[in-house]
């Protein structure tokens, strides 16, 4: 998932809200111990989970089949998921769980901690589940899959690339990941007795943000939430990139004005950028780039920027492009979840932070075996 999912050099002030919001952040490391007591170990952390999944909240779903019209595992973990290898367009199926042991290669390095593996491993797992519980094979080529292996669902590592890692020497790397997902075996996160729509990025610029306003939904777990762990931990949560002003303003659809003959080199150009208004979590949300207004996720798309959270800086005939954090910025934070499991947070904890107000489930409580 872009992490979409769909990404700290340079120093430059940022747009409007952001300056106030990097004070705001500033405060944000005494959050961990205004949100949860520090200390939990793993035991407790499984415990707790598997509490969880087996008291589920009164009027939460049980026992729902799917219509996919496959046959099912007699064991709901093992149901056989299809996924559409993008390089090769042939379709691989294999049981749930190996194909969550997948995701997890693609979309978290090995050697972050394994709280935070598991964290994905959950976050992973529910969101193909809802996609099987609803019979979506949307993006998919002739619906012939269940998810295919990019970003646009979640990014996945085939079996058979899988099974090289052994003789490349990332056995122990294989092993931590597996050990991850049998951990959670099962365990999906779910709100009003549905499964979430997990979203998870990489890193963000100091907050995450309401599914709104990335997306056009207003989601009650998907909230804006402090993560004050990337930027000490992500070595490219602030990154600088450079573009000419033509061809940004191509990007755009729209034809270079002439630059300003006067002003100091590397000062703001408010006449060419100005950015209307931020959201909560300090992305760009509105700005007006020459003669047209742009939302922040338009010119993050346009111009193939890391985030939604950047500001510009007129150098020359080129404009400096910092930003701040990479991905959508909705959901969890992956470099998030690796500082708070560095901080002693367990992956209940983790989860529940980046997911407000969501339960935990089995995957038999959505996927019902057949008969």
């Amino acid at each position: 998932m872009e992490v979409i999912d769909l990404m700290n050099d340079g120093r430059s002030i940022r747009f409007g809200g952001l300056a106030a919001l990097a004070a705001v952040s500033a405060l944000a490391v005494l959050l961990p111990a205004l949100l949860v007591q520090r200390g939990a170990t793993q035991a407790q952390d499984a415990a707790g989970i598997t509490a969880a999944v087996h008291s589920p909240a009164a009027g939460q779903a049980g026992g729902k089949a799917v219509g996919s019209g496959r046959e099912a595992a007699a064991d709901p973990d093992q149901w056989p998921v299809r996924v559409y290898l993008t390089h090769t367009g042939k379709v691989e199926t294999l049981p749930l769980e190996e194909y969550v042991t997948g995701v997890l290669a693609a979309e978290m390095p090995a050697d972050f901690e394994l709280a935070a593996l598991k964290a994905q491993a959950i976050a992973a797992r529910t969101f193909i589940v809802r996609r099987l519980a609803a019979s979506d094979t949307s993006g998919v080529p002739s619906g012939n899959a269940d998810v295919n292996d990019t970003v646009e669902h979640q990014a996945y590592v085939s079996s058979d690339s899988l099974r090289a890692w052994e003789n490349d020497g990332r056995g122990e790397d294989l092993q931590k990941l597996q050990q991850a997902a049998s951990l959670t075996r099962g365990i999906i996160m779910t709100y009003q007795g549905q499964p979430i729509t997990a979203a998870f990025f990489s890193s963000s610029g100091g907050y995450t943000e309401n599914s709104e306003d990335y997306w056009s939904d207003q989601v009650p777990y998907l909230r804006s939430v402090s993560s004050p762990w990337d930027s000490k931990l992500d070595p490219h949560n602030q990154e600088t990139a450079q573009i000419s002003v033509n061809e940004l303003f191509s990007k755009l659809g729209q034809s270079a004005p002439a630059l300003p003959t006067t002003g100091r080199q590397g000062a703001p150009i408010p006449k060419l950028f100005q950015v209307l208004s931020v959201t909560t979590g300090g992305s760009v949300k509105d700005i007006r780039i020459g003669d047209k207004t742009y939302s922040g996720r338009e010119v993050r798309e346009k111009l193939e920027l890391r985030s939604s959270q950047f500001n510009m800086v007129l150098d020359g005939a080129e404009v400096k492009i910092t930003t701040y954090g990479s991905g959508h910025g909705v959901g969890m934070s992956q470099w998030g979840a690796n500082g708070m499991a560095k901080q002693g947070y367990t992956t209940t904890q983790i989860l529940k932070h980046y997911y407000t107000g969501i339960s935990f489930n089995q995957v038999s409580d959505v996927l019902a075996p057949r008969n």
